[in-house]
């Protein structure tokens, strides 16, 4: 039996030898790298554009990083495996500011949507970049973070899956956009080797992924079903499943996984969250684009810091905020951008369209594979 416990958390491929066996072997690549650099550009004023005019958003800035003591920081999941960078700040002060670099801005935009007076159906956007140093680093997988964080406010009585399948399906629309817009502005990549984007997802609750691959460990289930379904948005991730795992961990005390759903045919599930997933016709493997859901009310929150054994938050500013209902219910979460920057432009590894760090033994890797990253 596989052991269904070893990716609920921390993503990657975890060695370098698995690396090796995934990349293919008849790659070429379809833009050089200055008109990658253009095509990046072009790709990424027409998604924010798009995305704040369907999801009625405004760009805004947001922080590099956050205070400790503020508990605003994304911990990403909630077994304590990721950890942000944390480091001593301000010169001069007789007790510096202990602060961290952010792992996404997810917490920040709730409590920004009233520092920027977003109304209810009003939210923000932002060019988060971010340092998870904690991934391992494979060929969709880097330390350096870049997302459009996305939050909008919204009313308790949009607290359910309708409302999140209607923003979903919007994100989606803004998606197949960009690759249409990127076929026309740069016509090398248009070419038979690649199936477009479908012009719809489907949409698929983590339970019902489960019933169809019982057996499988959950990125074996997500591979299995976009050989059906080309994109996929995989709602409720968190909350326990039929086989007494989570699709995947998430953290406590943003995204409700804990709400109680029925389907259209009467089944009981959770959560009001999930990823929008597609197949990768150049890596041929499952790619990651979106995680998004609604957010905690206070009843949520507490239900699910009790349930992850993190009630000590509780005291924290940010959770605070939620309790008392001093923050507005919202919608959010984030697009990564070299991810959909590599998808649309037929690319191999996120390094071809990103420039971090990465260990020479993936970039020997690459060479072989005739992937050249960005340094």
């Amino acid at each position: 039996m596989v052991d269904k416990t070893l990716d609920l958390a921390g993503p990657g491929i975890s060695t370098y030898r698995e690396v090796e066996k995934v990349l293919p072997r008849d790659y070429h690549p379809l833009l050089d790298r200055r008109d990658t650099q253009e095509a990046i550009f072009a790709v990424k004023t027409y998604i924010e554009e798009h995305l704040c005019r369907e999801l009625n958003l405004m760009m805004v800035t947001c922080p590099l990083i956050v205070t400790t003591d503020g508990g605003i920081n994304d911990m990403l999941d909630r077994d304590g495996s990721r950890t942000p960078v944390e480091f001593p700040c301000g010169l001069g002060l007789k007790k510096r500011i202990t602060a961290q670099v952010v792992q996404a801005a997810t917490k920040w935009k709730r409590a920004a949507l009233q520092q920027f007076d977003c109304q209810t159906g009003e939210g923000i956007c932002t060019d988060m970049r971010a340092v998870r140093k904690d991934y391992f680093l494979d060929h969709d997988h880097s330390a350096y973070v870049d997302q459009w964080d996305w939050e909008r406010v919204i009313t308790a009585a949009d607290r359910n899956l309708d409302f999140l399948r209607m923003i979903v399906t919007g994100i989606w629309k803004v998606i197949k956009g960009a690759e249409t817009f990127a076929h026309k502005e740069f016509p090398d990549l248009r070419t038979r080797r690649y199936k477009p984007l479908p012009d719809e997802l489907t949409f698929l609750h983590a339970e019902e992924i489960l019933e169809r691959y019982p057996d499988l460990p959950r990125k074996q289930r997500e591979t299995a079903i976009l050989q059906e379904f080309p994109a996929v948005f995989i709602v409720g991730i968190g909350y326990p499943l039929a086989d007494g795992l989570p699709h995947e961990m998430r953290a406590a005390d943003y995204d409700d996984w804990f709400t109680e759903t029925t389907s259209p045919e009467g089944k009981i599930a959770h959560g009001l969250n999930g990823d929008i997933l597609v197949w990768n016709p150049v890596t041929r493997r499952r790619h990651e684009l979106s995680s998004m859901g609604i957010r905690v009310d206070a009843d949520t929150l507490r239900h699910q810091l009790e349930m992850s054994e993190l009630t000590h938050l509780m005291r924290l500013p940010y959770h605070q905020g939620i309790l008392n209902n001093e923050l507005p219910l919202s919608i959010g979460g984030g697009i990564g951008q070299s991810r959909t920057y590599m998808l649309l432009l037929r690319k191999a590894h996120i390094g071809e369209v990103s420039v971090t760090v990465w260990p020479k033994e993936l970039k020997e890797i690459g060479e072989k594979h005739n992937i050249h990253v960005l340094e």
